[in-house]
């Protein structure tokens, strides 16, 4: 049985406001858009703060290093689907794809990295940090500037968002570049 901490504790909360974050988004009253960009933000805030708690008071554990990369992304495709429905352009559909195979596509390196006995390869590194940021800051922005001063924060979001997909990109070269000799042994 895994150990519950703090730390743990907003990695599973973070979880638990997705599906606030998506009844909120859907909710035709006035104002519930932005109480889902609210959630976002929240959620943002506790993948900065479980980490930094979790290293801050010792509490690292097997089971919150696995949660946290999981939670973070279940919450960032979540918002990036709900944003494609809202805004069914193909540059708002084409970074979302992006983003979300990116994720998918490090999260099985990560994985089969660690199989071989290799994972610190493929550790996060500060470029994805950055790119994580990125996507947050973009995320909020679009969340809030559906309903509150949108011709301001939409199109920043949307800048915001098309320069995560490309870091992205980048990101996810960099990590297939560090793991290519491993994925070339044993052709």
């Amino acid at each position: 049985m895994p150990r519950f901490n703090l730390a743990t504790w907003l990695t599973l909360l973070r979880i638990a406001l997705i599906p606030v974050l998506v009844v909120c988004f859907y909710l035709p009253w006035p104002g519930m858009r932005v109480l889902a960009a609210f959630m976002f933000v929240v959620a943002a805030v506790t993948d900065w703060l479980d980490g930094w708690l979790a290293r801050r008071l010792g509490q690292t554990t097997r089971f919150g290093a696995f949660l946290d990369p999981v939670a973070d992304k279940l919450m960032v495709a979540s918002a990036l689907v709900l944003l494609v429905q809202y805004d069914p352009e193909p540059g708002m559909a084409i970074a979302a794809v992006i983003i979300i195979g990116r994720e998918i596509t490090i999260a099985s390196l990560r994985e089969w990295m660690a199989e071989i006995g290799q994972r610190g390869v493929v550790e996060v590194s500060w470029l994805g940090k950055l790119k994580t940021t990125l996507q947050m800051v973009a995320i909020t922005l679009l969340l809030f500037g559906i309903e509150w001063w949108h011709a301001v924060l939409w199109p920043l979001g949307l800048a915001g968002l098309y320069l995560a997909a490309v870091m992205t990109l980048w990101s996810m070269i960099n990590y297939l570049r560090a793991a290519w000799p491993a994925l070339m042994q044993g052709r």
